[in-house]
């Protein structure tokens, strides 16, 4: 709980390794997680070599972390070795498709949950980066991911240099719903995110690139920030499009 309640993503890493027990310990923390029927499809890729990570580097948008972390975790569904052991014992392959995909998503993240929590409880910091699915197509070339196997999420890890303030949460009540789900009214959508407004615009604004980015834009709140600066229409599509042609390369019928 210490460690679920003191998260904050970690970006500044200091120069020590991980050692080799305490990432045995996380990874088998990652393979007790949950997985649907017990198939366990997905595949986890620890990169540590400086040349792999500069590799790296572009596509998840030059974020320094990728280069500074000792370590990068990348989660991948991964049907790809079920689906060879089916072939070697004469069972038919039923898991090249979108469902199997998702399944295969849920595996993946569910085990880097589990990895991120015990990483933490050992006193390291992560990034999770969305990068990971944006970028799904290109990681997976240079991790030289096989058919069936597609990059969904991943971190960087190491020991913290930095020590980030916590970031704010919507209120419980507008995250739970008891029996069914209870459709909020306009005002109560307002009142949840209130301190959301307040916090955040105020972290964008000490952030001298994004105020820049800000002003020039001529955004008015923290909901023009999502929408119009970081996840916008045009640049969702794009990596919707990488996602599809990733799938595709891998043999993944959409």
């Amino acid at each position: 709980m210490d460690a679920i309640n003191s998260h904050s993503s970690i970006r500044s890493y200091k120069k020590d390794l991980v050692p080799e027990g305490m990432l045995q310990r996380i990874l088998h923390a990652a393979s007790r997680a949950s997985s649907s029927g017990n198939m366990q499809a997905y595949s986890v890729i620890v990169t540590s070599e400086q040349k792999i990570k500069e590799d790296l580097f572009d596509s998840h948008f030059r974020q320094s972390m990728v280069l500074e972390a000792p370590l990068l975790l990348t989660f991948c569904a991964d049907f790809h070795r079920m689906r060879r052991w089916l072939k070697l014992r004469g069972a038919p392959d039923n898991f090249d498709n979108f469902m199997s995909f998702m399944i295969a998503s849920i595996d993946a993240i569910l085990a880097s949950q589990n990895a991120a929590l015990a990483a933490e409880a050992e006193g390291l910091g992560i990034c999770y980066m969305g990068t990971t699915l944006a970028n799904c197509d290109d990681i997976a070339k240079v991790l030289n991911c096989p058919e069936g196997v597609v990059p969904v999420v991943g971190f960087s890890m190491g020991y913290p240099n930095e020590k980030p303030e916590l970031r704010d949460r919507l209120p419980l009540e507008h995250l739970v719903h008891r029996e069914r789900y209870e459709n909020k009214t306009d005002l109560q959508i307002l009142q949840a995110y209130q301190n959301r407004e307040i916090e955040g615009w105020k972290r964008y604004l000490s952030n001298p690139q994004l105020r820049r980015r800000i002003e020039e834009s001529g955004v008015e709140n923290l909901a023009q920030v999502y929408t119009k600066l970081k996840y916008t229409r045009e640049s969702h599509e794009v990596y919707s499009d990488t996602i599809r042609r990733c799938l595709q390369r891998q043999g993944i019928q959409i």
